[in-house]
């Protein structure tokens, strides 16, 4: 293991050089290790005549994410100080930080200790999978799927879980059916790969819905409710699971035009923003980037931190690039021009592919 492995762990980690670190400014551990440090190990490690590798420390409170074992070996040899990798974020993500590290590298984190872990991950981050936080723990999410059953009644209900790659889907597939149904009807023109976004399913079950909508078919079939649920729009008193009234194809074809607002329904999902080469000048950019951030799949890769961190370069407001622009020495402001325009190309370029790889991926 070498300190650009255990920077590769960290989700937050501001910088990826390291620092000379006092031990003594390092404070309380927050150790997913139930029984604390295991002294034999600790032993082995101060015994060792390799160099300890860097520990990973939370910026705000000096508080050790992973390392607890280094620490130690480094007091028992005597050292005063330790290299450090600093990363900055609040106590519940360092402690997921910290898991996902002791599962990767070091000495092996007991099952009992990972079930633990997810258990506290799974009522910290409710809104993750079982999948999710499975790869987090090194737990099967079948797993973490009974220990969210177990703890249902002690975390926050949510209607959606985000997965690995980040889209939020929802708990429900019948919901999330619906919802596509309603922005379909309510907005025929909408591309299937924006409905998804918004209903929170996937673009196949998006042109599934649609299908069902175009033969007059009901959004969900009655094998996909759960027992006893009655299809959307049955009269009352009628016996769960049967079919709906099929209308005819004239009034399937209305259908769409009419789309009133029904009793109960839920809201018009509002339209995400979109940047398509500066056509939006309104869209929420620190809004948007702030978003992001929360999802596992950009904050658990390298390249995920690192597109991040390139956008987080251009959530700078227009009083900053003014205040900019007027302090460019006047000698350098033609290459800067350049290289400002060579940027804005770049970006163009990588906007442009990643929305043709979305198509294809929407139309496949």
């Amino acid at each position: 293991m070498n300190g650009q492995r255990l920077a590769d762990a960290s989700a937050l980690v501001s910088h990826p050089s390291t620092e000379l670190v006092p031990l003594s400014e390092l404070t309380r551990f927050d150790s997913p290790r139930l029984s604390g440090a295991d002294n034999e190990h600790v032993r082995l490690l101060a015994e060792s005549d390799t160099e300890l590798p860097p520990i990973l420390v939370n910026r705000r409170t000096m508080s050790v994410v992973d390392g607890m074992h280094r620490v130690r070996a480094a007091e028992l040899r005597g050292q005063e100080k330790i290299e450090a990798v600093f990363c900055e974020c609040d106590d519940e993500e360092a402690f997921v930080l910290a898991v996902k590290a002791n599962i990767s590298h070091g000495l092996p984190l007991p099952r009992s200790d990972r079930n633990a872990a997810a258990e506290r991950i799974v009522s910290s981050h409710p809104e993750w999978s079982d999948r999710a936080i499975a790869s987090v723990t090194g737990l099967s999410h079948k797993t973490v799927g009974a220990i969210r059953r177990r703890a249902s009644g002690e975390i926050p209900h949510s209607h959606t879980r985000l997965g690995r790659d980040g889209r939020e889907r929802p708990v429900d597939a019948a919901e999330g059916r619906e919802q596509a149904g309603r922005i379909l009807a309510e907005r025929p023109g909408v591309s299937l790969r924006e409905v998804a976004r918004e209903a929170g399913v996937c673009t196949a079950t998006v042109r599934d819905v649609r299908d069902r909508l175009r033969r007059g078919e009901a959004p969900v079939g009655p094998t996909r409710r759960g027992p006893g649920t009655a299809p959307p729009n049955t009269p009352p008193n009628t016996p769960p699971n049967t079919p709906p009234n099929t209308p005819s194809d004239a009034a399937a074809e209305a259908a769409p035009a009419a789309a009133p607002q029904a009793a109960g329904a839920l809201p018009r999902p509002k339209a995400l923003a979109r940047i398509d080469g500066g056509a939006d000048h309104d869209v929420d950019l620190a809004g948007l980037i702030h978003n992001l951030r929360k999802d596992p799949s950009l904050r658990f890769s390298e390249s995920g931190r690192t597109l991040l961190r390139l956008l987080d370069v251009c959530t700078v407001g227009p009083q900053e690039w003014t205040r900019i622009s007027e302090n460019v020495p006047p000698h350098r402001a033609e290459i800067i021009v350049s290289a400002a325009r060579a940027c804005s190309r770049a970006w163009q370029d990588f906007a442009t592919e990643l929305e043709r790889r979305s198509d294809r991926q929407a139309s496949g």
